[in-house]
């Protein structure tokens, strides 16, 4: 099967699972309602997360076009947008897409930041000067998920920063046994990915040729583990 049919493949159940079943736990974990233990960590490891990506990029971003692939409910595209960044927020749930633009203009941003529901790597949405992908390739093969670093870069003129789920023995373990729930009853499953060969993959594949892997950080909060780098356009 090639690398564009597996990718559509694991995209449908991705919108399927985040627009119809869990649309609303994903609005109150990146909200400021009180969760549980875990729930809580999670939310801490993302906002560490989060603020490591916003590091890679300048402090003033007028006039720049940026990307943010898979926003959920948009509070990287908000982040973004406060910075003078012109945003565009892409995520597959309809869903969550409606809720960041509520908060999008509750936050004064709703100008600047445009959000639609669709494919993060459809070419109709033409040109950036960066490109954010925070936990959008985590449930992608890491081949699908060069492939799809490749695709933005084609369309990106300095950087992209993204998030892979490093392969350690608690996330292997959770994703053999993801695997023997029933396929309705269970999440798209989260894929971890050794970090070194990513980076060996990168550094090989055509389509990202002129490009170099520069800073990253490991976040690990509770459940939350993550691993941000960023990709510059030499």
């Amino acid at each position: 099967m090639s690398d564009v049919a597996t990718y559509e493949i694991r995209r449908g159940e991705i919108e399927t699972y985040f627009d119809r079943t869990a649309a609303d736990a994903w609005k109150k974990l990146t909200s400021d309602a009180p969760l549980g233990r875990i729930r809580a960590s999670v939310r801490a490891g993302r906002e560490e997360m989060r603020a490591f990506l916003l590091s890679l990029l300048p402090d003033d971003l007028s006039g720049t076009r940026v990307l943010d692939a898979g926003c959920g409910t948009g509070a990287l595209s908000i982040a973004l947008a406060a910075r003078g960044a012109d945003v565009v927020g892409i995520d597959l749930s309809p869903t969550l897409i409606s809720h960041a633009r509520d908060l999008a203009r509750l936050a004064g941003v709703g100008h600047a930041a445009h959000f639609e529901a669709g494919d993060m790597l459809a070419s109709s949405h033409d040109r950036f000067d960066h490109v954010v992908l925070m936990d959008s390739l985590i449930h992608y093969e890491p081949a699908d998920a060069a492939a799809a670093l490749a695709t933005l870069a084609a369309r990106t003129d300095h950087s992209i920063a993204c998030t892979i789920a490093p392969k350690t023995a608690m996330l292997a373990l959770m994703h053999r046994a993801g695997r023997l729930f029933p396929r309705g009853d269970r999440a798209p499953a989260i894929v971890p990915v050794a970090t070194d060969r990513f980076g060996e993959r990168l550094d090989r594949h055509p389509g990202l040729a002129g490009w170099s892997l520069e800073r990253q950080r490991r976040v690990t909060s509770g459940f939350y583990k993550s691993h941000g780098m960023e990709l510059v356009r030499s």
